[in-house]
């Protein structure tokens, strides 16, 4: 009998078990696939990712991974006019000076090894359903390939099973709003010219609302991907590989990929938006991540937030063995917890979003930012969280660009 069983082996489940295992749970991980695997994802491991790995003592691994240090953030306008913020210039010495691009590959498996320290791993783990007993979650049950059917009890479900979670889809709770939902495509490309320590989002006129980015993955490659809307995409003519291929032939890039080859077909990937607040808990469960649609919709990042939520989800795990309450009622903590540190970047990310849709904006921000050191360290403040996101979806913020 474990404390918990989650659902999912990547950054959220990974983190959450790395917690728990802090607080004193016995856990046990279960994922589908086999390890190492691919992810699609764009790769990048923002501040918040950081400050997690940070705390549980793994910043020292990343160093023996593939992938990048990023020092730099370089935004694009539909004029093709670029605004370069620098992470290392905070006047906070407590925030992170640089994040990092690592394929899920290598990311994803080496945060499996570090959990597999402290929790039970069952890999090539099919979660098929959830075990009810008096309307409450008491386990899960599945398959291996060519096993029969396991089931495994624990007081805890966490699904940290990605946008399509069975957790999620069991427990009656699934939703794929079309609205609130991106899709992306990621492929990694060699040789693509200039990449040193930038990341670079390009909100180009091909395709707007969306934006294209480059991100070096180490190694002369570069993850490159497109992320639209759902419901834009099924409005438009183009397939999403052709939306980006017209980018990369654009007279803007293509020099940089002159020589630059393709390492694999284009992948493409649901991205749940935190723009709508989404329905995460319920008798003897949890969601987390992806399954909690947790990615924050202006920059699609979701490791962070991920991550975030193992650790919230294990703090709420260790409270309800305490008092043995893990009822529904009980759980909605999680939720108060969970959307009282992450709602109101979220909520404001949602505005940002909005506010991309505008060209004229864009081209007015990052022209501004371009040109003048003064509003490149306004938003570099904003960044570092030194000056608060929400400035942004404030009309007086565009009054200071005006007059600085």
């Amino acid at each position: 009998m474990h404390d918990v069983i989650i659902v999912g082996a990547g950054p959220a489940g990974t983190s959450a078990a790395l917690y728990a295992n802090r607080f004193g749970l016995k856990t046990l991980l279960l994922d589908k696939y086999r390890f190492p695997r691919d992810k699609t994802c764009g790769d990048a491991l923002s501040g918040k990712s950081v400050k997690i790995l940070d705390d549980l003592n793994l910043i020292d691994g990343l160093d023996n991974l593939n992938g990048s240090i990023i020092k730099r953030i370089i935004f694009g306008n539909p004029r093709h006019s670029e605004c370069e913020l620098l992470l290392d210039k905070s006047l906070n010495k407590n925030h992170i000076k640089h994040g990092y691009v690592i394929p899920r590959t290598d990311f994803d498996n080496y945060m499996l090894q570090q959990a597999k320290k402290v929790s039970d791993f069952e890999e090539g783990f099919i979660v098929k359903d959830l075990i009810f007993e008096n309307n409450m979650v008491v386990g899960v049950k599945g398959y291996t390939k060519g096993d029969q059917e396991k089931e495994f009890r624990s007081n805890l479900v966490f699904g940290a099973d990605g946008p399509n979670s069975i957790v999620s889809k069991k427990s009656g709770l699934y939703d794929m709003n079309m609205e609130h939902t991106a899709v992306g495509i990621r492929c990694y490309y060699e040789n693509v010219k200039d990449l040193t320590d930038q990341i670079e989002l390009h909100y180009v006129k091909e395709m707007n609302p969306g934006y294209f980015w480059i991100f070096p993955a180490g190694q002369n490659r570069a993850n490159i991907g497109v992320g639209l809307l759902k419901s834009i995409v099924k409005k438009e003519q183009r397939k999403l590989n052709d939306i980006m291929l017209d980018v990369i032939k654009s007279e803007n890039f293509k020099n940089r990929f002159k020589d630059a080859i393709p390492l694999e077909k284009p992948k493409g990937w649901n991205l749940p938006f935190g723009s709508i607040k989404r329905e995460n808990y319920g008798n003897g469960f949890l969601l987390l991540g992806d399954a909690a649609g947790l990615v924050d919709p202006f920059t699609g990042e979701g490791i962070g937030n991920a991550m975030v939520s193992g650790r919230i989800a294990s703090e709420i795990a260790v409270k309800a063995k305490e008092v043995h309450n893990y009822t529904k009622e009980y759980l909605k903590t999680y939720d108060q917890n969970l959307w009282g540190y992450l709602g109101s970047e979220l909520n404001t990310s949602t505005k940002l979003l909005k506010l991309a849709r505008s060209k004229f904006l864009l081209n007015f921000v990052i022209d501004r930012a371009a040109r003048n050191k003064k509003v490149r360290d306004i938003i570099s403040g904003m960044l570092a969280n030194e000056i608060p996101r929400s400035e942004l979806s404030n009309p007086l913020f565009y009054l200071k660009i005006i007059f600085s």
